[in-house]
C-alpha cells in the first residue's frame, strides 16, 4: 500500500472518530442542512461570520466515515477565511473529488493542505456524495439558502453531489 494511501486511511479515521467543530454553534449567524438519502449521512452546517470572515465553523449530524471526516476537516480548513478563500477552497475540494482518477494528482494542490487526502474518493463515484454533501452544505449556509441540500439530482444540480432538494 502507498504511504498516500496510508496516510488517506489515518487521517480519514482520526477525523471521523473524533471529529473536531463536531457541535451546534448557538451564535452562527448562518446554517444550512444538507442530506444524502443514499447513504443516510445528514449534515448541519453552522457558521459565525465576523465581517467577511469565517469567525467560527462548526457542524453536528451523523453520516459514514468519509463524510465525517470531510466535515471535521472542512471546519479546520476554513476558520479565519474570508468568503472568497472559502469559494476558492470548495472549487479546488470539488475539482479534487469530481475528478477524473488520473489526473488526481494535478488537483491537489498546495493550498488544499491536509484536504489533499481526498484525492482518492474520485475512484469511487459514491462516495463523491458523502465528501461533497458537508461542503455544499457550508455553501448553502454561506449563501443563506434555505433549501435543504440533498445529494440527489435536480433540474439545477450537475451531477456531482451538490443538487438542491426541491
Amino acid at each position: 500500500m502507498s504511504d498516500l494511501r496510508d496516510l488517506y486511511q489515518e487521517v480519514i479515521l482520526d477525523h471521523s472518530k473524533r471529529p473536531r467543530n463536531f457541535r451546534e454553534l448557538p451564535e452562527a449567524n448562518y446554517r444550512a442542512d444538507g442530506y444524502n438519502p443514499l447513504c443516510g449521512d445528514r449534515a448541519t452546517v453552522f457558521v459565525r461570520l465576523d465581517g467577511d470572515r469565517v469567525a467560527d465553523v462548526a457542524f453536528k449530524g451523523s453520516g459514514c466515515s468519509i463524510s465525517t471526516a470531510s466535515a471535521s476537516m472542512m471546519t479546520e480548513s476554513v476558520k479565519g477565511k474570508s468568503r472568497e478563500e472559502v469559494e476558492r477552497l470548495f472549487t479546488r475540494f470539488h475539482e479534487l473529488v469530481t475528478g477524473s482518477p488520473d489526473k488526481k494528482d494535478q488537483a491537489a494542490v498546495p493550498e488544499l493542505g491536509k484536504l489533499a487526502v481526498f484525492s482518492g474518493v474520485c475512484e469511487f463515484p459514491v462516495r463523491v456524495k458523502c465528501a461533497s454533501l458537508p461542503w455544499h452544505t457550508l455553501k448553502a449556509a454561506l449563501e443563506g439558502d434555505a433549501v435543504p441540500v440533498s445529494t440527489e439530482l435536480s433540474e439545477s444540480s450537475s451531477g456531482d453531489g451538490g443538487g438542491k432538494a426541491r
